[in-house]
């Protein structure tokens, strides 16, 4: 135990700023709670499971504002499972996938199914991004918007002069946070434990006719799918308002409740607005330390949802974040593959900008104790 007191006035009003699961807020479990007595344990066959999806569906549509021919799906199982239901229903030969951090590279592997040709994989480090770029013989581009675990995050763009090909795009960190043309992309997919504020089971995937016309396709060929990762059986349940196997309840009420907050909010401007505002100042606050210096270099790719802070030696980030863990400070921790002295911030759309200032404020009276002794 460190002697270190933060005083209650640099303290954040919440001190959650994990990289996922992340905050989720007071009002979305006053409704679970409410919502449960009718949908928890109920067949997911009836009307009340049937409205809660329908009505998660709609406002996906109403926050993105679906481009014409688009549809909202979902399906069983995370974006793991996604990835596997995509090298079984989305990829035709060959895929091209970035790979610039923890899920860029997942997908990468997963698009390395026997079935398929090898994935043209290109490749950065951790804090730079990978780009696509056209190549013959891809029938699918595929790239994070944002990566959880470097906080790099790029703009989704169709490959340039491949018409022919889907664009996939990993939004499980940028989704609900994040602005995008929605027009870029044929398969926009996430988990929604992120700026949703929501728990794990499900994934959901905004499709566009292309689509949904290779997926049909693949699934009436002799390809083999198991059907728990049939994209097909995904779309056609959806449209039905349900899902193949029960969902997880939990999951769909936290995210309703996240989308109508939102949505009375000003939408997906207002809230992107908000996560810009956080993350630069946790970006601008690191600049201006002697110790702090913003992991990814490139402005344009910095992260507008995971703020990623490395620190000198003079600054030992479990220290750190230990003391601010004794103070109610939480899950500021760095994504363990990458092995850094750093500090990773979760800037999501629950949280609000002020509670990041006075995370700083309270990370500021930390360090000028540590390095006084």
């Amino acid at each position: 135990m460190s002697d270190i007191r933060i005083p209650a006035n640099l303290l954040p009003g919440d001190g959650r700023f994990g990289a996922g699961p992340s905050r989720v807020r007071e009002s979305q479990l006053d409704d679970l709670v409410r919502r449960g007595r009718d949908v928890l344990g109920t067949s997911h066959r009836q009307a009340p499971v049937k409205q809660l999806v329908a009505s998660v569906r709609a406002q996906l549509g109403d926050l993105y504002g679906l481009p014409e021919g688009y549809e909202v799906v979902l399906g069983n199982g995370g974006a793991t499972a996604f990835w596997d239901a995509a090298a079984f229903g989305l990829i035709e030969r060959r895929a091209q996938a970035a790979s610039f951090g923890e899920f860029g590279s997942k997908f990468a592997r997963a698009a390395g199914a026997p079935w398929l040709e090898a994935p043209d994989v290109r490749e950065a480090p951790g804090g730079e991004v990978a780009l696509l770029e056209p190549a013959a013989g891809i029938d699918l581009y595929a790239t994070p918007h944002n990566e959880t675990s470097t906080g790099a995050m790029v703009t989704p763009t169709r490959v340039a002069n491949d018409e022919g090909a889907l664009t996939l795009i990993d939004a499980t960190s940028a989704a609900g946070g994040i602005e995008v043309d929605l027009e870029q992309a044929d398969v926009y997919y996430f988990s929604p434990q992120k700026n949703f504020g929501s728990d794990g089971g499900l994934w959901f995937a905004l499709m566009s006719p292309a689509a949904l016309e290779r997926v049909a396709r693949l699934a009436a060929s002799d390809r083999y799918i198991p059907e728990s990762l049939s994209l097909q059986l995904a779309v056609e349940n959806s449209r039905k308002e349900q899902t193949l196997n029960t969902p997880a309840i939990a999951t769909l009420s936290l995210l309703d409740s996240q989308l109508r907050w939102m949505l009375a909010d000003g939408g997906l401007p207002t809230v992107a607005a908000r996560t810009r505002a956080s993350s630069d100042h946790m970006y601008q606050w690191a600049a201006e330390r002697e110790w702090a210096t913003p992991f990814v270099r490139d402005e344009q790719y910095r992260s507008q949802v995971i703020a990623t802070i490395d620190l000198d030696e003079r600054v030992d980030s479990g220290v750190l974040r230990g003391i601010l863990r004794e103070n109610g400070i939480v899950d500021v921790d760095p994504y363990r593959k990458l092995g850094r002295n750093q500090l990773r911030v979760g800037t999501f759309a629950s949280v609000p900008t002020s509670d990041v200032e006075q995370l700083t404020a309270s990370i500021d009276y930390v360090v000028e104790r540590l390095l006084a002794n």
